[in-house]
């Protein structure tokens, strides 16, 4: 990355944020000193318009977004730009919200409504980036297999119906272990919760029963049951995938349609306020 481009990012980063959240409170000290610090003068305005500006810059990641080729085609910006102002503007919008409305939740239905969304739209961000950057790092941590969530179903099938075939005509413990505790686990991609604490899914106290029958079979039956177990620890990791990138898929379903209906909200707010 160029020292142009590095400084472009501080400055759509962290650095114009502060330097936003600066001016943002000189504004206010000056609002504070020369007039009343109410919502709906001209001050309250100021800071509405300076909000709703930033809000439609930071919805404008998601445009690039969708649009890749033609931003690129057209120099449109890059796309660690954008994320930077939407990331560091959506914060400073979120600032300027509550300036606009004095510090005070709102009366009315629809402001009301904006203040609350607002909140939640700003919010499920951070906590998105967060996941973002934990996730990944977390998969990569203690996993060895990498795969596309799409695929994930068909794997476990596949997964499945090998360990079948490894335990037809196997001793009956291992046919036992399979029924009791293996079919079902293999039937389908499970989420669990353990994951988000151990990457593994408590797999040393799950594979317990393979380490026992292992002493107590024949050679034949061994490396069934070692097939097996080489399956069920494949069906962990999947499962590890499958629960962690549902975190991912579930917060765009938390954030992306807020964010949709903040910005509606924005455009009914702003039509009342000029129709009114």
């Amino acid at each position: 990355m160029s020292v142009a481009r590095q400084a472009r990012r501080r400055w759509l980063g962290p650095l114009g944020f502060a330097a936003g959240a600066t001016a943002a409170g000189a504004a206010l000290a000056v609002n504070l000193t020369i007039a009343d610090f109410v919502p709906g003068n001209s001050w309250s305005v100021g800071y509405g318009v300076a909000a709703t500006a930033l809000l439609l810059l930071a919805a404008g990641y998601g445009a690039r977004r969708r649009m890749m080729r033609t931003a690129s085609r057209w120099r449109g910006g890059s796309a660690s730009g954008w994320l930077a102002l939407h990331l560091w503007g959506g914060g400073l919008f979120l600032v300027l919200v509550l300036m606009h409305s004095g510090f005070r939740l709102p009366s009315g239905q629809v402001t009301g409504w904006l203040w609350v969304l607002s909140w939640w739209t700003v919010l499920s961000g951070l906590v998105g980036r967060l996941l973002q950057r934990w996730i990944p790092r977390l998969l990569a941590s203690g996993l060895s297999t990498e795969v596309l969530y799409e695929r994930i179903p068909e794997l476990v099938a596949d997964l499945r119906e090998r360990a079948a075939r490894a335990v037809d005509g196997a001793h009956e413990s291992v046919v036992a272990l399979w029924e009791r505790r293996l079919a079902d686990e293999l039937a389908a991609p499970r989420r669990r919760a353990l994951y988000f604490v151990d990457i593994t899914g408590g797999a040393a106290r799950r594979l317990k029963p393979f380490r026992y029958l292992q002493r107590l079979l024949a050679e034949d039956d061994r490396e069934r049951l070692a097939e097996l177990e080489r399956l069920y620890r494949a069906k962990l990791e999947i499962d590890a995938q499958y629960t962690l990138q549902s975190a991912l898929r579930w917060w765009l379903y938390l954030h992306v349609p807020t964010s949709i209906v903040l910005l509606a909200l924005l455009a009914v707010h702003l039509y009342a306020v000029w129709a009114y």
